[in-house]
């Protein structure tokens, strides 16, 4: 293989000099030349942004490290070059401020090695006090925030080795890429940071997900369809997660919002979850269709964490401790028909919980065909809030006060649970009475049809 050393083309290892221009000459000879790998050596690199092209390996040995400028004129947004060449459409709203590394309709695409890409998020995001000095609340921002990484119609495109931190927005966001391999990478971002997600595969096909530690503020892994990416390249499908540690202020494994498009034949398996608000999180709300999603083995501690609903930006975390988390409702007041969701299984999960699995849909858009075995939760409070809402965010209902069951479905057409146990201390331990309302409260349902719920319940004085 044939190697493109960035010293050679003029880079500075200073972490003040913008070495792109730089970068991108050693990206493009490379490629122009058949391909091979660009070399960032140990040091420390500015840069703004790098667009990847075909048959080119970007590099990072270790003591690499590749920082983001936050100088918003120093950030291309790559879809929009190319839209004049191309007569593509742009990025839809909101995405327009470009990325630090990113590529599009190009093959053959990696970035690999034992080094870090910077995304300076830490000078972005700051704690106003907004949750009143609990430390638990989305912080609030300042400044330009790019995306950290944004690759569209990428052909056998790898991620593998390297480390992503403190992104100031999305981290890895790939949309309308072919054969995905993402693979023992570790994501290590301000686990308060808003809209600082990991891993966003948005109508991409044939994606593996593996061996990944994520730590963020927003979704750790979240499958999408977006509007213009559902119109270019069609469905989400054929989706493997497995073998990852998430920690997340919201989902672990985030299925929607946005489902513009058709998600379907998603596999989520052995992850560990750290705190996070949910553990799975699965929502249609633009017409999409989600079906055959399969989670299994999955262990840790999900919960709910304080909020700051008085501040305009960033106000709630989407979750309140839901180990599971399913909805098929109307994105806002003009209840637009949101979309189906349909064969879903989940088994052998095991999570100490604050909240219920909530199973939550229209009369208009039934959740259909959802089976679970061999689930355990624990249910206590780990944190500094109440279990006394349900949150169905983004919809009208929003989030509103509610006693919490172990289990809730609203709406659900074709229900099995079976070797379901829930452990849980009683309102007053030494009231019988208190141990009856547990027992009594424990499966709620609402307008559900073809439901078999089997629960058992242990009521203990201390868990």
């Amino acid at each position: 293989m044939t190697v493109y050393n960035i010293l050679d083309y003029g880079a500075v290892a200073d972490g003040i000099t913008n070495s792109a221009a730089a970068i991108q000459k050693a990206v493009d000879v490379c490629s122009v030349q058949g391909g091979g790998r660009v070399l960032i050596p140990a040091g420390r690199f500015l840069s703004g942004t790098i667009e990847l092209k075909s048959h080119v390996d970007l590099h990072l040995e270790s003591g690499a490290e590749l920082i983001c400028s936050l100088n918003r004129e120093d950030i291309i947004n790559i879809s929009a070059v190319h839209q004049g060449e191309s007569g593509d459409e742009s990025w839809e709203d909101g995405w327009e401020d470009g990325c630090f590394l990113g590529g599009i309709h190009a093959e053959h695409v990696s970035i690999t090695g034992s080094g870090t890409i910077y995304g300076q998020g830490d000078r972005i995001f700051y704690d106003d006090g907004a949750d009143g000095g609990l430390g638990e609340c989305p912080k609030n921002v300042r400044g330009f925030r790019p995306r950290l990484m944004l690759f569209e119609d990428i052909s056998d495109f790898r991620v593998e080795g390297v480390t992503l931190k403190d992104a100031a927005m999305w981290t890895l966001h790939m949309a309308g890429c072919r054969r995905v391999r993402v693979q023992n990478i570790q994501i290590l971002n301000d686990v308060r940071g808003a809209n600082n997600d990991g891993i966003d595969p948005d109508c991409c096909q044939d994606v593996i997900i593996n061996g990944c530690v994520i730590q963020t503020g927003d979704d750790a892994i979240v499958v999408k369809s977006t509007k213009m990416m559902a119109k270019k390249y069609g469905p989400c499908r054929d989706i493997i997660i497995t073998g990852c540690i998430l920690h997340s202020h919201d989902s672990a494994l985030k299925v929607g919002t946005e489902t513009h498009g058709d998600i379907r034949n998603v596999v989520f398996s052995d992850c560990v979850i750290q705190d996070c608000s949910r553990a799975v999180g699965i929502w249609v709300r633009d017409g999409g269709t989600v079906e055959d999603i399969h989670i299994h083995h999955l262990t840790g501690a999900v919960r709910r964490y304080a909020d700051c609903p008085q501040r305009e930006f960033a106000p709630r975390w989407w979750g309140k401790g839901e180990p599971v988390f399913v909805s098929a409702a109307y994105r806002n007041e003009e209840k637009q028909y949101p979309g189906t969701i349909r064969s879903i299984s989940l088994d052998h999960i095991s999570l100490k919980c604050e909240s219920c699995i909530f199973l939550g849909a229209e009369e208009a858009s039934p959740i259909r065909h959802v089976t679970m075995d061999h689930i355990h939760l624990t249910m206590e409070q780990q944190g500094t809030q109440p279990a006394d809402v349900f949150d169905e965010q983004p919809s009208p209902r929003g989030v509103y006060p509610h006693d919490i069951p172990a289990f809730y479905a609203r709406y659900v057409d074709g229900l099995r649970v079976e070797a379901m146990t829930v452990w849980k201390t009683a309102a007053n331990a030494a009231d019988k009475e208190g141990k009856e309302s547990a027992e009594n409260q424990l499966v709620q349902l609402e307008s559900c049809q073809r439901a078999e719920v089997n629960v058992q319940v242990e009521i203990k004085d201390e868990l």
